[in-house]
């Protein structure tokens, strides 16, 4: 059989386990009718949501589906339209999921704290594998298609069509446009409403997080789901895709004219393939042990899964390519031992990034105690220790980054490189699932509490929220990590296209007259490039963050004024206008987002067209775009893995105290001390930079880079 139809049908499986598994959480017991109205709200709040959201996006997509069509082809245009809709399905129905689960997580953690663990990671694995199954169903489903019989297919020279290439590049477009609208407007709505409702909430009223009688509570529960759910899904989604046709994209530049060029474009698509097996294998090892470790269980099924991967690395590597000569990149020859041994390091990598993100976001560890000791000085210390620890943390992350590069390169070149982050990539079922187990044990947490279920109920549903906060922080690394190297990956496929078509330039004639484009650093444009690029991640950033604040300020202004208003909410004698917040919140995210999500979209062409209309030289252009790229990369995985490390160190430092913080003197600080309304204060500026800014860079790296190929692309048609 040809390997591309059993692709497909892993995606297909990982389609049907999801579907199994919703039937399963959705026989669960949903609790108490006052549960189920606290629940149906926040259901109602997160589709409304949604579907405002994606009709936003739906006008942009639409634009750019024409422009496509007529300045490429229309199979460029339909693979965008196959990617931005797959991107959005997976994490539309992941988010109606986590909002059917999270009530019924509550009414397993009232029973036991194993039950409320199983609804709870059963939900996050939905998730986990419709964006991995969906992901490559999309890429393998419609490189068959353009490569089928009725497609272009691979020449009898052993090339592979062009507008194939352009196809796949326009599909990983079309999930990095919904990814980053959905990453920045979910973060936006998320973390306004969970700043405003703790600053007026915790802080001015010292009323419990959660507590019924704030009218921000529904909002931030709904927010929970639109940030942490279906944005973080179509991040991994478009971060899965992108990764797979840049891979696929090196093959084909690599291995022209080579007999060996179909294996090749296939065999990242096999490495997913296999991976999503053993994702689904994994997740039935996530069970909770003697000792009650939640992390424990979950990280259980996370190493099943690696080492069950680094088997289905080698069956991939044996069906596809064989262990012998496989061809040459750059010079060297490169064996399919040479790529399985690229693939272990991958897997190496996503440990490690896993392992060291814990490391700086899990309570009881030296980062977040060290935060938690800074509050008991106050709220400045607090800030200052949070920061420190946000700086620190990408050091580590870095090295390890720079260690898979050069260990990768040296065994296979860049397409090694690429075949590393494809394995990383192909854990994305189980990764997704540990990250989307959080928002629905904090929504659960929230349920407990407004519907007055007893303490112990909240204090299991506490247990798997800190643990889900860990998780959601791995994830963003894990996912940063192999944002930087797939960008990576997309920046060599940039440069390898334009030595390509400058190369052609008497059959291209834009690029005739280009000649040699180089990145020396002694070109002022190409140091230009590269702190334009930089640039951009701090100016995103800082735009994501004072939307934040805006949204955050209209939130507490409102919960003011009906505590004010309604002085019987206090007292419990009238109902919060949960609505009102809710809807707020939906159109400051829907508004607050165009701005920088279009950014990392046009920054490419006005660093081209800029450079290009004060130098009058094309070589100088197309070098000061491709720095562009490499400062975009470095800069942005900086910003994202301190915002996101430190954000995730900062909120656990706060949870410290729910239980108790004792400081270096022995001294015992509960939760309503003075230090713990100073963590409340760190958690508040880790908020928008975990869940908002620091995330979105992520889907702003890659979007940047696909733009350049797509902008390549334009000017060779």
């Amino acid at each position: 059989m040809n390997p591309i139809w059993l692709i497909i049908l892993s995606g297909i499986l990982a389609v049907a386990y999801g579907a199994v598994t919703i039937t399963q959480v959705m026989a669960a017991d949903p609790g108490t009718p006052r549960m189920q109205e606290i629940a149906g709200a926040i259901a109602e709040g997160a589709q409304a949501y949604l579907r405002r959201q994606y009709l936003t996006i739906g006008v942009v997509g639409l634009v750019i589906v024409v422009g496509l069509g007529f300045l490429l082809s229309w199979p460029v245009a339909v693979g965008f339209l196959v990617g931005a809709v797959l991107s959005g399905a997976a994490g539309f129905i992941g988010m109606n999921v986590s909002v059917r689960a999270n009530v019924r997580t509550a009414q397993a953690a009232s029973r036991s704290l194993a039950g409320g663990l199983d609804i709870a990671f059963k939900s996050g694995a939905v998730t986990g594998m419709l964006v991995a199954g969906l992901a490559l169903l999309g890429v393998a489903g419609y490189y068959a298609v353009l490569t089928g019989p009725l497609g272009h297919g691979i020449g009898p020279d052993n090339t592979l069509d062009r507008e194939v290439i352009d196809a796949l590049v326009a599909l990983g477009f079309g999930a990095s446009l919904i990814s980053i609208f959905a990453r920045l407007g979910g973060g936006i709505f998320t973390k306004g409403a969970d700043v405003g409702a703790d600053l007026v909430g915790k802080v001015e009223a010292g009323i419990p997080e959660d507590d019924p009688r704030n009218p921000a509570t529904i909002a931030d529960n709904v927010g929970d789901n639109v940030g942490d759910c279906a944005g973080m899904a179509a991040d991994l989604f478009e971060t899965y895709a992108v990764t797979v046709v840049a891979t696929m994209v090196l093959a084909s530049i690599f291995f022209a004219g080579a007999p060996v060029l179909g294996a090749m474009m296939v065999y990242p698509l096999a490495i997913c393939g296999t991976c999503i097996v053993t994702s689904i294998l994994g997740t039935y090892f996530v069970r909770l042990g003697a000792g009650n470790s939640i992390m424990g269980a979950l990280y259980k099924g996370l190493v099943v899964t690696g080492l069950l991967s680094v088997a289905g690395l080698a069956v991939a590597t044996q069906t596809v390519t064989g262990w012998g000569l496989v061809g040459a990149v750059a010079g060297r020859d490169i064996t399919g031992l040479h790529l399985f041994y690229s693939g272990l390091v991958g897997l190496v990598v996503t440990g490690l990034i896993v392992v060291i993100t814990e490391y700086y976001t899990a309570t009881g560890k030296r980062p977040v105690v060290s935060i938690a000791q800074a509050s008991v000085t106050g709220h400045g210390t607090n800030v200052i220790q949070g920061l420190a620890v946000s700086l620190e943390s990408t050091a580590l992350p870095a090295l390890v980054i720079i260690a898979g590069i050069i260990s990768t390169y040296e065994l296979a070149g860049l397409f090694g490189t690429a075949i590393a982050v494809t394995t990383m990539l192909g854990l994305a079922g189980m990764i997704v699932a540990l990250d989307a187990f959080g928002p629905v044990t904090d929504n659960a947490g929230g349920i407990a509490e407004m519907a007055g279920l007893p303490k112990d109920v909240r204090h299991s549903t506490d247990a798997l929220d800190a643990v889900g906060n860990t998780t959601k922080a791995v994830t963003k690394g894990y996912a940063i990590g192999s944002a930087g190297l797939g960008a990576l990956v997309l920046f060599a496929a940039y440069s390898n296209d334009l030595a390509f078509f400058t190369a052609h330039g008497d059959t291209i004639p834009y690029f005739r007259d280009v000649g040699t484009v180089s990145f020396d650093l002694s070109n002022p444009y190409v140091v230009a490039g590269l702190i334009f690029g930089g640039l951009i991640p701090y100016l995103f950033g800082g735009i994501a963050m004072t939307a934040v604040g805006r949204a955050a300020g209209a939130v507490v202004e409102e919960v003011r004024r009906q505590f004010k208003e309604k002085p019987g909410i206090m007292a419990g004698t009238d109902r919060p206008d949960y609505g009102r917040a809710v809807d707020m919140l939906t159109r400051a995210a829907i508004r607050e987002m165009i701005v920088p999500s279009l950014l990392p979209v046009l920054a490419p062409f006005v660093a081209y067209f800029g450079v290009l209309f004060l130098s009058g030289s094309k070589a100088s252009a197309f070098a000061a775009l491709g720095a562009m790229l490499l400062g975009v990369i470095v800069n942005g995985l900086f910003v994202a893995i301190s915002m996101t490390s430190g954000g995730g160190a900062w909120d656990n430092a706060k949870k410290s105290f729910e239980d108790g913080f004792v400081d270096k003197l022995g001294v015992r600080h509960l939760k309503g001390s003075e230090a713990h309304k100073a963590s409340v204060t760190g958690d508040t500026v880790g908020d928008p930079y975990k869940d908002t800014a620091g995330p979105a860079v992520n889907p702003a790296i890659k979007i940047t880079n696909i733009v350049a190929l797509l902008l390549l692309a334009i000017l060779a048609h």
